[in-house]
């Protein structure tokens, strides 16, 4: 029994070593693959949502598009949509390991020296958009440089600001005796829709640069929330307590301030009386005969007395200024390039918040910036009709693309390319559409996702939004409209839509001339479809037509050879460079 008993524990004991054994075998691969893990970890594209991580805002500007690498999404987006928990994230980037100063500040045209944090867009946008071959000029730097000086000695908050501010409050009504205060301002009062509101700041910004007056902007419900300050320092907005405020709803050419109206009053302008506290002027599209003596020298200087001019306007009334004899010497210096006026002041003022440059980036990075080249193509329709869609438009922007050679052609013949037997590797296009309607856009993609293209290409469609209507002052309307905006001016080539401002703000601030398509009439194509713009500068749409020297009427687009009637309105004013009469 001993023998038995110690047989039968043996084998036990045995058994036992081989369980353990086995255990072994099968733990070693696990514990070996633990430890390669935990000593070397996985690469982030191995972490399988590694697509859709969002990293902090990066600290320095981004790289071109040709240095960006990022994750594309796999599914577009129909709208841009905007959220307070993501607003300010920008998506993963590569950036550069050394940004050439000049770039960033746009060869001098911004002052550095701001908390590139507060506003992103400033000194990051140049990072999108193709160097412009359109410099500055060096008197144009130094004027730049002088008007903040000025706006930080006489802008809100400082002393002189609040000395004539106290002069305001009293409503003096005496004849002026001459310009005697430190400083003088132009007031800017919110008018029209964004585009024409960005344009018409821009003219009004060079008339105060011109008159060494300082611009001030009313604020309207949305200004703040789209826009960047853009001096360092100090504001140019108004605060809601400035004195004459709740009267600017109330402004038009029948108030008693209305220069116009005043002239209206007297046979004789040089015997007008003007308050030296204020004078309204009425410069919109409606203004009359006597509101358009604005542009003549001798009422400038009455102008010049006064301490407020309040100015409400929705043009782009620059060319007018260039046909003034007083600032003529002026503007030649600052401007050798007469159609870089926009160009250079648009990406001098305008910056997007952050708000609405997480728009505009998180967009181009997730579906633009792979592309070998960006077409954007901006539809804006004035049919008495309504707002469409309209297939004569359809028509007019495939006939446009496709001789213009923008965009290549479909084969309706062959089901699919054979990318193996082509020479080469097929480029990538992406078109980027804006348009209150997005049946264009849904035709364009449908046609290039049903057929190859005739030369192999790959095209890409996409439109950010589709608002139906025009919401104008409306906030969230607004951002998507501007996000569009500068996401058109990053484009390669440009098609827009005649009489567009929003068009006009694309063009100059990307510094492109545009291919325009003309306006149809009785809803049929017009022959040529479009047309290469010779100029990039925006049209001033409702321009004087009169001789300031004879008082008659003339055509103030044959005075001099720099300003011209626009190629899409035909009494519109333009401002083109001589030297490019050949292209």
């Amino acid at each position: 029994m001993v023998f038995g008993d110690l047989l039968s524990s043996g084998f036990s004991f045995v058994m036992n070593l081989m369980k353990i054994f086995a255990s072994l075998l099968v733990s070693l691969p696990v514990l070996i693959t633990i430890s390669l893990v935990l000593r070397d970890p996985p690469p982030d594209r191995i972490r399988g949502f590694a697509d859709a991580r969002v990293l902090e805002t990066p600290k320095s500007p981004v790289a071109t598009s040709s240095n960006i690498e990022i994750f594309r999404r796999p599914a577009p987006v129909s709208n841009i949509t905007s959220s307070n928990s993501a607003e300010n994230v920008l998506p993963e980037i590569e950036l550069p390991t050394q940004i050439p100063k000049e770039d960033k500040l746009y060869d001098g045209l911004l002052a550095p020296g701001f908390d590139e944090g507060s506003c992103l867009s400033r000194y990051q946008s140049s990072f999108y958009r193709k160097i412009s071959t359109h410099k500055p000029s060096s008197y144009l730097l130094s004027r730049l440089r002088s008007y903040e000086e000025l706006h930080k000695r006489c802008g809100p908050n400082s002393k002189p600001y609040s000395a004539s501010l106290k002069q305001l409050k009293k409503k003096f009504n005496g004849k002026s005796t001459g310009a005697t205060d430190e400083c003088k301002y132009v007031v800017w009062i919110a008018n029209s829709g964004l585009g024409n509101r960005i344009l018409s700041i821009t003219a009004a910004f060079l008339y105060a640069l011109l008159t060494n007056r300082v611009l001030l902007l009313d604020p309207g419900k949305d200004l703040p929330d789209l826009f960047c300050e853009p001096f360092s320092e100090t504001s140019w907005l108004l605060s809601n307590h400035f004195p004459i405020k709740s009267h600017f709803d109330k402004f038009d050419q029948k108030s008693p301030r209305c220069y116009g109206n005043m002239l209206k009053k007297t046979s004789n302008s040089s015997e007008l009386s003007l308050p030296s506290s204020y004078v309204y002027l009425h410069l919109g599209h409606d203004y009359d005969q006597q509101d358009k003596l604005f542009f003549c020298d001798e009422e400038q200087s009455h102008l010049g007395k006064v301490d407020w001019l309040v100015m409400k306007t929705d043009n782009y009334f620059v060319p007018s200024l260039f046909l003034m004899p007083s600032f003529e010497q002026e503007l030649n210096k600052l401007f050798p390039e007469r159609e870089t006026v926009f160009h250079h002041l648009g990406r001098y003022l305008f910056h997007p918040s952050n708000h609405v440059w997480g728009l505009i980036t998180r967009y181009y990075q997730a579906y633009l910036a792979k592309a070998d080249e960006m077409v954007g193509i901006q539809v804006r329709t004035f049919e008495p009709a309504g707002p469409g869609p309209f297939k004569h438009v359809m028509d007019q922007i495939l006939a446009c693309v496709f001789s213009e050679k923008l965009l290549p052609r479909v084969d309706e013949n062959k089901p699919i390319v054979d990318f193996s037997s082509s020479s080469g590797t097929p480029k990538l296009k992406s078109v980027l559409m804006t348009s209150l309607k997005p049946d264009y856009s849904e035709n364009l993609r449908s046609m290039y996702w049903e057929h190859p293209t005739v030369t192999g290409d790959l095209i890409g469609v996409f439109q950010p939004s589709h608002e139906g209507e025009q919401r104008t002052d409306d906030k969230l309307h607004d951002r998507k409209a501007l996000a569009e905006m500068f996401l058109l001016s990053f484009s390669d080539v440009l098609v827009t839509s005649a009489w567009s401002t929003f068009g006009y703000v694309a063009q100059g601030l990307g510094g492109l001339k545009p291919w325009i398509l003309f306006k149809p009439e009785n809803q049929t194509v017009p022959n040529p479809p479009c047309r290469r713009l010779q100029s990039m500068e925006p049209c001033f749409h409702a321009p004087p037509l009169w001789d300031c020297k004879e008082k008659r009427g003339t055509d103030t687009g044959a005075i001099v050879p720099h300003v011209r009637h626009c190629e899409d309105i035909s009494w519109g004013l333009q401002l083109i460079d001589t030297h490019n009469d050949h292209l």
